[in-house]
């Protein structure tokens, strides 16, 4: 696997889950480097040399290193799977707002509340349940004449946004309220190549 794309990864983070999704479906030539986040390995050399912030996800693609993962979704379809990210400018703009919502809403909401079950980080619950509600209840009314977020065809906006939302029950959020949301997941499961993240059995997952 010489010229496959190195993926930084750790299995329980759900941006790094995204990266190897993606890689998976798009059938992108890849190798997972588990990185022990435990042992603090995201903080120290080597892997400060490929990411200074310390964090994954992290591709290393020949000399190119990418961090953050929604610049790596978006290098990985312009490189390798150009069919994943439109390029009509109304439809490409729609993705890039919802990779917005990712690193915010997705990030601050379901994201934030599993990170106090599962890691059991310091976190205002409350709060990121609250911006939970907002951005399901936002993706529920999107999702009402359409079958993906943007366009006719699944695009990296479906995978920025499927992990933490098909996790959210495991910081406590149930998405029973939300059938179009849920069929989203079903349909992005379905796709061949499809790869889970572990479930960690807290919360309403337990």
């Amino acid at each position: 696997m010489s010229n496959a794309v190195k993926v930084y990864s750790f299995p329980l983070s759900g941006h790094s889950h995204r990266i190897e999704l993606f890689a998976s479906l798009a059938g992108i030539n890849h190798e997972i480097v588990k990185v022990d986040l435990a042992a603090g390995e995201h903080k120290q050399q080597p892997f400060l040399k490929l990411n200074p912030l310390g964090k994954v996800p992290v591709i290393e693609d020949g000399g190119v290193v990418v961090s953050d993962s929604n610049a790596i979704l978006v290098y990985l379809a312009r490189k390798y799977a150009s069919n994943w990210l439109p390029t009509d400018p109304v439809e490409e703009a729609e993705v890039q707002r919802i990779l917005s919502l990712a690193a915010n809403e997705i990030a601050n909401g379901p994201a934030a509340a599993r990170l106090a079950n599962v890691f059991g980080a310091d976190v205002d619950t409350d709060r990121a349940k609250g911006i939970a509600a907002v951005v399901f209840e936002y993706f529920e009314t999107h999702l009402n004449d359409r079958e993906w977020l943007v366009g006719s065809k699944p695009t990296i906006a479906d995978i920025a946004v499927y992990t933490y939302t098909a996790h959210a029950p495991e910081g406590d959020i149930s998405l029973k309220d939300y059938p179009k949301i849920q069929a989203l997941l079903a349909r992005i499961e379905a796709l061949p190549g499809f790869v889970p993240m572990p479930k960690t059995p807290v919360g309403l997952a337990a």
